[in-house]
C-alpha cells in the first residue's frame, strides 16, 4: 500500500521560510511524478509544483514561481518543497501527491497534509 506522509509545516511570519518533506512508502519513486498542492478553507484546491522522475523536470504555478522550489531524493523516497518569502495567502494545508510518470497525469495517491500558517 502506497503511503505519503508530509511534515515540516508550522507557523511563520510573513517573509519567512519553511521546508516541507514528503516521504513515500510502499513504492519506489521510479516512473512517478510527485507534486504538491494546497487546500485552504473555502478555497479550491491549488496545484503548486511538480517534479518528474526521468529527468527531474519541474513545473510551478504562477503564484509560487520564484518563491517555492521542489526537489526530490529518490534514494530516500522523499520530495521536498522549499518555501521562501511566505505570505499570509500561503496559509493552507499542504499535501503531496503522486502521478504516474508525468505531471499532467491524474492524481494517484496523496497524503494527509501538513498545516502551514503565515501570520501578517
Amino acid at each position: 500500500q502506497v503511503q505519503l506522509v508530509e511534515s515540516g509545516g508550522g507557523l511563520v511570519h510573513t517573509g519567512g521560510s519553511l521546508r516541507l518533506s514528503c516521504v513515500v512508502s510502499g513504492s519506489t519513486l521510479d516512473y512517478t511524478a510527485i507534486g504538491w498542492f494546497r487546500q485552504a478553507p473555502g478555497k479550491a484546491r491549488e496545484r503548486l509544483a511538480c517534479i518528474t522522475h526521468y529527468n527531474a523536470s519541474t513545473y510551478y504555478t504562477d503564484s509560487v514561481k520564484g518563491r517555492f522550489t521542489i526537489s526530490r531524493d529518490n534514494g530516500k523516497n522523499t520530495v521536498y518543497l522549499q518555501m521562501r518569502s511566505l505570505k499570509p495567502e500561503d496559509t493552507a494545508v499542504y499535501h503531496c501527491a503522486t502521478r504516474p510518470i508525468a505531471c499532467n497525469r491524474p492524481l494517484e495517491y496523496s497524503g494527509q497534509g501538513t498545516q502551514v500558517t503565515v501570520s501578517s
